[in-house]
């Protein structure tokens, strides 16, 4: 990050300057107070210039090599310099220092002969416009019609259009002639924060610079800074939380820090103060719920909900604060580089460390969702907090339930799964937060509690319709033995491998299946990067070795065609049997839609009524 070792100068009441790479300016006393935003802006590239490095280093190599574009547009969120940066180039386009002959330059050592009125925003050859409140067409012609005439002093005319996503599409138009080919004598300086919204006929006439945001470290120095300049003293840890509140926007930053220097009135500004200003929860507190929403604990986490909420935090804001804690568990869980985020605390690092250890990503991912789709209903909810409420109810009851992979594995083993959460006061214990794993009881330790007794019955009655259905053999997840053709679709079935599947099914032709060896006869050519992925696969997932023949010899059918025949003969099989046949008589015009098979629950035969022009 780019930042000057010299200390910042307020601004004078003339204007938003201050003390420039070395040099001073003597301006009349100040007036008037001036917020931190203003009184601190920036006059050159390397005086308090933060956070744009590649910004100025190529537009440094394009002033030194004499490569100066004519339009330059600046995109970047609020408050990141757009407005800041385009007056700095203006400076730049038009610095000479005086009594001198110079050229275009970004090292501006001194106050050049019209520096002075550009900070000042006074310059005659510098026109300053916001497209915000002059969109239309008749705005635009005032500039073309302006770019034929010669500068008065300066040695270019800078066009500076703020917001200028806000044209109206004539005005756009208009000026693409222009902006094309102006004279040499004029600079176009564009600044946007919708640079969607730029039609790409100007985007492509301009040079694109994107203004990231302030990283959290730069940004919380920077504002340590400026505190003390200010005389003023701020606890690190408000700093942290007014540097995440600020999302990496300077502007955003010093207006926080203004207002948290006039709530301590010249006392030390502590991290509760700063909470309180901005309507955080507090952020241990946070870690504290989570915890318990991890460990299934409703009671406690309703508790601490409702101490929470009794406490003056919003429950919208304690649900974003859920879903933010949420994400940087997720990213310290992928990348441990995640803990060496300036804003967050200490003991909020070790803490999440120690769950990251324990979560899985799946559970994690869950818990997004869920606190994400929240977040909604307590926004739209006639009272909020019981809405927050339900949510944390269904965290805790989904925190104990295995993730999909595990509880297929479970259903393959042919172990049975599921557990409830406990409340505060209950004697059963999860192995870890978000394990995934049902809880032990107190008495025995080892003994898995598998339902509640409360919802035995419920569980019976919802797993009895299941029992009645034919199920597919389980395929186990650990050295299957494949004994036919059937078996090997059976695992790649339960491996979700649905290209594989698919060619399987459609593309070969069994010829001949053995232990160990499989001959088949592919469809087509597109077919055959199939065979050799078989063989390595079933080589992985069975631990032996497997053999995938290419074959020439006819062999059977693909499967889907055998359960076409399979079909078309049971549709046949249909029509001859009386029932059937009575039912066409009843309803004339009638057809078979398709055959089902009773363990499925269901008629054997649907019959549905023709429609008039199907002519059958």
């Amino acid at each position: 990050m780019t930042e000057d070792s010299q200390t910042p100068s307020p601004e004078s009441d003339q204007g938003p300057g201050f003390a420039l790479d070395g040099g001073s300016v003597k301006t009349a006393p100040d007036t008037g107070y001036k917020v931190l935003a203003r009184k601190y802006r920036p006059n050159s590239f390397t005086d308090n210039f933060i956070g744009h490095n590649a910004m100025v280093t190529t537009l440094g190599n394009a002033f030194e090599a004499n490569r100066i574009a004519h339009a330059f547009i600046l995109t970047g969120v609020r408050g990141i310099g757009k407005t800041t940066t385009a007056r700095i180039l203006a400076r730049a386009l038009n610095y000479s220092a005086h009594g001198k002959e110079g050229a275009p330059s970004i090292h501006m050592g001194e106050e050049g002969e019209h520096c002075r009125a550009i900070i000042e925003g006074r310059h005659m050859d510098v026109i300053e416009m916001d497209a915000a409140s002059r969109t239309g067409i008749g705005d635009i012609r005032e500039i073309i019609e302006s770019v034929r005439f010669l500068p008065v002093s300066a040695r270019y005319k800078v066009y500076i259009i703020d917001e200028v996503h806000m044209l109206s599409t004539a005005a756009f138009n208009g000026l693409l002639k222009t902006l094309e080919e102006p004279p040499e004598h004029v600079k176009f300086i564009f600044a946007t924060t919708e640079i969607r919204k730029v039609p790409v006929t100007v985007l492509s006439r301009c040079q694109r610079f994107d203004l990231k945001r302030v990283d959290a470290e730069t940004l919380v120095a920077f504002l340590a800074k400026i505190a003390g300049m200010e005389g003023a003293e701020v606890a690190d840890a408000g700093m942290r939380l007014i540097a995440r509140a600020a999302e990496g926007s300077v502007r955003d930053g010093l207006s926080l820090l203004d207002q948290a220097i006039a709530l301590g009135a010249g006392a030390p500004v502590s991290e509760v103060q700063v909470r309180d200003m901005l309507g955080l929860a507090d952020r241990a507190r946070i870690v504290d719920l989570f915890d318990t929403i991890m460990r299934g604990d409703v009671g406690a986490a309703l508790l601490e909900l409702r101490s929470q909420y009794d406490g003056g935090a919003d429950p919208s804001v304690i649900i974003s604060d859920l879903i933010e804690f949420t994400h940087w568990m997720t990213r310290l869980k992928v990348a441990t580089s995640a803990a060496d985020d300036a804003t967050v605390s200490e003991d909020e690092r070790e803490r999440g460390k120690q769950m990251a250890a324990q979560l899985s990503i799946q559970v994690l991912s869950r818990t997004w969702q869920m606190l994400l789709k929240g977040l909604e209903e307590v926004r739209m909810a006639p009272v909020p907090v019981t809405a927050a409420e339900m949510i944390l109810i269904r965290l805790c009851y989904a925190a104990e339930l295995p993730a999909p992979a595990d509880l297929v594995r479970q259903l393959a083993d042919g172990a049975p799964g599921g557990a409830v959460p406990r409340s505060s006061g209950a004697s059963a214990a999860p192995s870890g937060p978000g394990s995934g794993r049902a809880p032990t009881t107190s008495s025995s330790g080892s003994a898995a509690v598998q339902m509640h007794s409360q919802s035995a019955p419920q569980a019976q009655t919802m797993a009895a319709p299941q029992a009645s259905r034919p199920q597919l053999a389980a395929v186990p997840s650990s050295a299957p033995r494949l004994q036919s053709y059937e078996d090997v679709l059976k695992l790649v079935t339960h491996r979700r491998d649905i290209q594989l599947q698919t060619a399987l099914k459609d593309k070969v032709h069994l010829v001949n299946f053995a232990p160990g060896r499989i001959e088949l006869r592919p469809a087509n050519k597109s077919a055959e990067p199939v065979l050799r992925d078989l063989e390595r696969k079933l080589r992985e997932w069975t631990g032996k070795p497997w053999e995938v023949v290419t074959s020439s010899q006819e062999g059977a059918p693909t499967v889907i065609a055998q359960v076409q025949a399979a079909e078309a003969k049971r549709l046949e099989e249909a029509k001859l049997d009386p029932l059937v046949i009575a039912a066409m008589e009843a309803f004339p015009g009638a057809r078979i839609m398709s055959v089902k098979d009773q363990a499925d629950d269901m008629s054997d035969i649907a019959v549905a009524p023709e429609s008039e022009d199907s002519g059958e």
